[in-house]
């Protein structure tokens, strides 16, 4: 049994592709011409005047016989005379009647000759009518096996990340077609058990389907709201001096495109000071209260008030540099901490009881400032990166995190990141709505990477993502990937609500562990389904169609991928074999029709080929009819040229519901 949730692969979206072609209209039954009837073949209306000199000489003989032996009889005449007369009839009666015997045979022949020639012309053209109407009753029997066929045949194949990609650069699109991805990708991995973390720095709510999934299933994610929930969330608790250095000091060059490894060098340098005079874990409030005091901002006596800072440590942050070089660069650089990690002080104020979850969001709410959301994306990412660097390597895709709107972030945050998921097993996908300088120098670099290109509306973004697909062969787009886009649901418009905002905080001071282990669910296919198809939009506005789908073509110029339709992606891969280029379509409410194939096109095709030379039966009949699907609507002229369909194989069927094939 071939199950479509199998624990090793990340399936990204589903290709369409036909096995068997549409066979057409059924062929047209031969027309004869009506053959030679079977009546009588008389003689020739000739043959009736050829012989009659002959006829009237022989009749003439005879009644002279018969004159002459009654004259004689009767003594008219002697019989002396009368016998020289009957002698002399006779003989003409011999010449005629010789004459007309031959005529008579070679009339008989002609009769029989004819009746040959109109019993062998009946016979041939019944011989032609029987092969022609065999020939026809064979073209019929294959049409119809070919009927069959094609419309007991799946059209959509699963795509998945080919083995060995650690990580998938998704470029573009809009954010239903991301929340469309995101849910395809995610709601396979939180099937198998696997760990998911979404950063959404997209201000879209793309994971809002995802969670209603996981709600569903009774996952119960945990969703953190930015700003908001900032004293909920210590993404760095446990993280050593250096790495918590490493972390706030990349948190403040957040808002700048570039920073010189020189500047880094030395804002993690301060920080790793101010950190080792405070102690173990400080807090937020209590790293910017020394920096005022490196600063020379304000009044220290507050400070000490509000119990930041002890006497003696106001002593030894005073004393770190040098009186002389507090003056100048590590007064500017104090400066510049502390305005940026100021938006850090309500961090992990409240320790609040989290149940374990397998799903974690952070998003970041778009009522707040950009520079403080950037500042916001960047602590989290670069504390997950040190979480994930420090946690031991596990399965590939064990842990699957989705980075949305990535471009906000700086090179070298991406790069820390990259790493860290590729050292330890863990699956990561960026997301990308443009391709901005420092995104198009790591797309697809930097480890073993897939890339996904969406719709790109700006031109720059679409000859770049053309010049890295660089494919001459046309895409199949079919009409549902075409039509989705008219009822899709409005994503801008949704937003998230946090689920830790009203968590019970502790007595005791700590907090639940990041990730608490859960028990691994079965891989159930109809329990996804059905999620799918009650839970998330996507399931609610797919509706399967009784014929099947067509498809148009697409190629690969920048004007076509400006007009991508929302879930299309245009996945590309280069291995060993060469590059690989597919049109996927993202919409997770596909797995919900009844032509989801569970086995990848190219998996499917192998085991067809394996099966055919052993048996003359087909591969998994389809046992039952394909349902009825509304007629198609024609492609716009835009789109390409129309195509009824393209060789495909033809799956088994999947009744009453069920996703698994055998």
């Amino acid at each position: 049994m071939t199950r479509f949730i199998q624990a090793d692969r990340v399936y990204v979206g589903w290709r369409y592709a036909q096995v068997h072609p549409d066979p057409g209209p059924p062929p047209v039954p031969p027309t004869h011409p009506p053959g030679p009837s079977a009546a009588t073949v008389t003689r020739a209306p000739g043959d009736q005047f050829v012989g009659r000199p002959l006829r009237i000489a022989a009749g003439g003989a005879v009644a002279g016989i018969s004159l002459f032996l009654l004259i004689a009889v009767a003594g008219v005449l002697p019989w002396a005379f009368a016998l020289v007369a009957l002698v002399a009839c006779a003989v003409v009666l011999g010449i005629t009647g010789s004459a007309l015997w031959r005529d008579e045979r070679a009339a008989r022949a002609r009769v029989a000759a004819q009746r040959a020639r109109d019993d062998a012309a009946r016979t041939a053209h019944e011989r032609v009518v029987s092969e022609a109407e065999a020939v026809y009753a064979e073209k019929l029997r294959a049409w119809e096996e070919r009927r069959r066929a094609y419309e007991g045949q799946r059209e959509w194949y699963p795509v998945a990340v080919p083995p060995g990609v650690d990580r998938v650069d998704v470029v573009g699109g809009t954010l239903a077609g991301w929340s469309a991805a995101v849910t395809t990708m995610g709601a396979a991995r939180l099937a198998v058990g696997s760990r998911l973390t979404v950063i959404d720095l997209s201000e879209g709510a793309v994971a809002h389907d995802l969670l209603r999934l996981a709600a569903d299933r009774g996952d119960d994610p945990l969703v953190w709201v930015l700003p908001a929930d900032l004293p909920r969330l210590d993404a760095t608790r446990g993280l050593g001096p250096e790495a918590l250095a490493d972390v706030l000091s990349l948190v403040v060059s957040a808002g700048e495109e570039q920073a010189s490894t020189r500047d880094l060098s030395f804002d993690n340098s301060i920080l790793e000071r101010i950190i080792e005079v405070l102690g173990p874990s400080p807090t937020i409030p209590q790293i910017t209260a020394a920096l005022r005091v490196l600063a020379q901002v304000g009044d220290p006596r507050d400070d000490l008030r509000r119990g930041l800072l002890t006497d003696e440590q106001l002593e030894r942050v005073s004393a770190l540099f040098g009186r002389n070089a507090t003056d100048r660069i590590v007064v500017r650089h104090a400066w510049a901490l502390e305005a940026q990690l100021r938006k850090l002080e309500k961090l992990a104020t409240e320790q609040v009881n989290l149940p374990p979850s397998r799903l974690h969001v952070v998003s970041m709410d778009r009522r707040a400032g950009v520079l403080t959301n950037r500042v916001l994306g960047t602590y989290v990412t670069t504390a997950l990166t040190h979480r994930i660097r420090e946690s031991p390597p596990g399965g590939r895709w064990d842990h699957t995190l989705f980075l949305c709107g990535a471009e906000k972030l700086r090179g070298d945050v991406l790069d820390r990141l990259i790493d860290a998921c590729e050292a330890t097993g863990t699956g990561l996908v960026l997301m990308y709505r443009s391709i901005p300088n420092h995104v198009r120098e790591r797309l697809g670099r930097r480890g073993h990477a897939a890339v996904g290109f969406m719709r790109l509306g700006n031109p720059e973004d679409a000859r770049i993502a053309a010049e890295h697909i660089g494919a001459d062969q046309p895409l199949l787009v079919a009409e549902i990937t075409d039509t989705a886009g008219e009822t899709l649901f409005d994503v801008a418009g949704e937003s998230y609500a946090s689920t830790v905002a009203y968590a019970r905080v502790r007595g005791d001071g700590l907090t639940e562990p990041a990730w608490s282990p859960l028990p691994a669910p079965a891989a159930d296919d109809d329990a996804l389904v059905q999620g799918i198809s009650s839970a998330t939009a996507w399931g609610r506005t797919i509706s399967p169609s009784p014929a099947r789908q067509r498809a148009r073509e697409l190629t690969v110029e920048p004007p076509q991928l400006q007009q991508l339709p929302p879930t299309a992606m245009v996945f590309t891969h280069a291995g060993t074999s060469g590059r690989r280029v597919l049109l996927v379509d993202a919409n997770p409410g596909i797995i919900t029709l009844p032509t989801a194939h569970s086995m990848e096109f190219e998996e499917y095709q192998r085991e067809l080929q394996r099966q055919t030379p052993a048996s003359d039966t087909p591969v998994d009949p389809p046992p039952d009819p394909a349902p009825d699907l509304p007629s198609p609507r024609p492609s716009s002229p835009r789109h390409g040229r129309p195509r009824q369909s393209t060789p495909r194989l033809s799956p088994p069927r999947r009744g009453n519901g069920k996703h698994a094939a055998s």
